[in-house]
């Protein structure tokens, strides 16, 4: 199906939510347990749910001793070898009040590329939603080279929704929605809703942010969010504070239209709070 607005989010039948380092690692770890809550239930409601989550790196870094986001490509596969498995760990823990299983799945940018791999991952995520796991997606940092990296999980996100044919997809941020230029700067207005076809490039989203735990930014969101919208998929961009709202269709965050399937794309007004 094809949502046209946010309010159809509750009755789609199949959603990705994305969630990145910072909103469940480090002092934020106890964000975990409201996240899966959230998910839990539209999971009850019959909408098959797909987690797509980063923070394997971040999650590793104590047990490594590491202050601080690894620069070099080793010290970041072994921390996300060892964070990886406490991720998945806290994630069931959490899920467990729900009877609620996860599936670990874990990619790289040449399996979404590969045909044959392509195919071996959709089917096993179809099978691990029909049995009613929840998969919990990431990026396969252990093997991943800066040459096959997607480079933020926005991206691998998008690309998810896109190989499970979801109907909506949640990037969730720090931020409650995108807006037309920093939030902290002067006439920073909030975008409410991106149809297909509108021009994002005069706004000024900034560039990649590379933070202590994780890489994004509300570039990579926007640049996530227009694939996935182009390929006629719902998406909406807000915190990670505001993930039951937004999957119970409340008027949060920025919203991409998406295309409708094999239509000419048509342009409309960006409309800004």
């Amino acid at each position: 199906m094809t949502l046209t607005d946010r309010a159809a989010i509750p009755g789609a039948r199949r959603v990705v939510v994305k969630v990145g380092s910072s909103s469940i690692s480090g002092e934020n770890a106890a964000k975990i347990k409201p996240l899966v809550e959230a998910l839990a239930k539209a999971h009850a409601s019959g909408t098959e749910v797909v987690l797509v989550s980063s923070g394997a790196i971040a999650t590793g870094m104590p047990f490594l001793a590491l202050d601080e986001r690894p620069s070099d490509l080793a010290t970041q596969q072994a921390a996300a070898a060892v964070g990886q498995n406490v991720l998945i760990y806290r994630y069931q823990e959490a899920l467990r009040p729900f009877r609620i299983v996860a599936g670990q799945v874990l990619l790289t940018a040449g399996d979404l590329e590969n045909v044959t791999h392509r195919s071996n991952a959709r089917r096993a995520m179809e099978r691990l939603l029909g049995l009613r796991i929840l998969p919990i997606v990431n990026e396969n940092d252990t093997v991943a080279t800066h040459e096959i990296r997607f480079g933020d999980n926005d991206r691998l996100a998008a690309m998810v929704a896109q190989l499970v044919g979801a109907d909506a997809l949640i990037l969730l941020s720090d931020i409650a929605c995108l807006y037309t230029r920093p939030p902290d700067q002067p006439g920073a207005r909030p975008i409410v809703d991106v149809a297909p076809g509108d021009d994002l490039s005069g706004y000024e989203f900034g560039s990649v942010v590379v933070n202590s735990v994780g890489t994004g930014g509300a570039a990579t969101k926007a640049s996530a969010a227009k694939l996935a919208a182009a390929s006629g998929i719902a998406t909406l961009v807000t915190s990670a504070d505001l993930v039951e709202d937004a999957l119970a269709g409340g008027q949060v965050g920025t919203f991409f239209i998406p295309r409708p399937v094999e239509t000419p794309v048509p342009t409309g007004a960006i409309r800004t709070a």
